[in-house]
């Protein structure tokens, strides 16, 4: 995901499904702690954790993505940079189905299984509770 926002504003916001609408901010959920970033933001490294990505609108409007981590690059010259394994939009998600994911997780981390099963269930478990935050 590549998003452009020369001259106080994003003047392109490409791979995150909208549409030719101006925007003029995108808050991450950093390692570091929520950030806004803006045309001209300093440029900056940041570890993206599970969480949402939001792209507001100069109209108002806005589109929010779910990442599951990844990281994120201010570059100058107003260039942003998201790179992420796995990225949707926030719409594609059933709070039920998380909430059973959760459920069936959490049966999994506490179980009898093998260490690796156990430590793969607490990796899902912190990206569906991350999921599940973003949803409410």
């Amino acid at each position: 995901m590549c998003m452009y926002y020369p001259r106080g504003r994003l003047d392109k916001v490409e791979g995150m499904g909208t549409d030719d609408s101006d925007s003029v901010q995108v808050n991450i959920a950093a390692e570091s702690g929520e950030m806004g970033i803006l045309a001209q933001h300093v440029p900056s490294i940041e570890q993206l954790k599970p969480g949402l990505v939001e792209v507001i609108e100069e109209t108002g409007g806005n589109k929010q993505f779910f990442l599951s981590g990844g990281f994120a690059t201010v570059q100058p010259g107003s260039v942003l940079s998201i790179n992420a394994v796995e990225g949707y939009p926030l719409e594609d998600f059933s709070a039920e189905n998380v909430r059973n994911q959760i459920t069936e997780a959490q049966k999994i981390a506490a179980g009898s299984g093998s260490e690796q099963d156990k430590a793969e269930a607490n990796i899902e478990l912190e990206v569906l509770e991350s999921l599940q935050a973003a949803l409410k």
